[in-house]
């Protein structure tokens, strides 16, 4: 598991005075006002970045780092992370996951067969879509390789083992038709 958990992105500069804005990669955007540092990831090394203010305006969140003061301090951060410590995390409920806690777990039938692993988490609307890189196993068939949806649903999902890296899963009838 990561030590770090991803929370947004930053798009561009907001003024003169060393502000940013930031595409949030987390649910719970309020979350901002209550954290205190961020780690930036310059590509190179992760920057500890203490916040000295937060806003938001629309779908963005405007932040200010300490120390940096004018948009030539920040205009070069433009398109990288920003992080938080898990400890720094938000509190999850029950079978709430962290995405990055999900990609590249291995998935399982409920009758232990090894379907294959997940890669990616899609986010719709009305719930979350678990994309599965099909293993070669008895039920992939031909289709090994290739990648089937599965809906983020408790019809679906029966458990999920963070830890073990292994989830278990019910396939609705025609999930495997590709």
């Amino acid at each position: 598991m990561d030590d770090v958990l991803q929370v947004g992105i930053i798009t561009s500069t907001h003024g003169v005075r060393g502000e940013v804005k930031v595409f949030p990669t987390t649910d719970d955007t309020k979350r901002f006002k209550r954290l205190k540092k961020v780690f930036l990831d310059t590509g190179k090394e992760m920057l500890s970045l203490q916040l000295e203010h937060v806003k938001f305006f629309k779908n963005m969140v405007i932040l200010k780092f300490e120390g940096l003061d004018n948009v030539d301090d920040v205009v070069k951060y433009r398109q990288k992370s920003l992080y938080v410590e898990r400890k720094d995390a938000v509190k999850l409920q029950k079978d709430e996951y962290f995405i990055a806690d999900l990609i590249d777990i291995e998935v399982f039938t409920e009758d232990g067969t090894h379907l294959g692993r997940l890669t990616d988490v899609i986010t719709t609307g009305a719930n979350d879509v678990y994309a599965v890189k099909l293993a070669e196993s008895s039920l992939a068939g031909e289709n090994a390789g290739k990648e089937i949806l599965i809906p983020a649903i408790r019809q679906c999902i029966l458990d999920v083992d963070t830890e073990e890296k292994k989830m278990t899963v019910h396939l609705l009838e025609g999930l495997l038709d590709i």
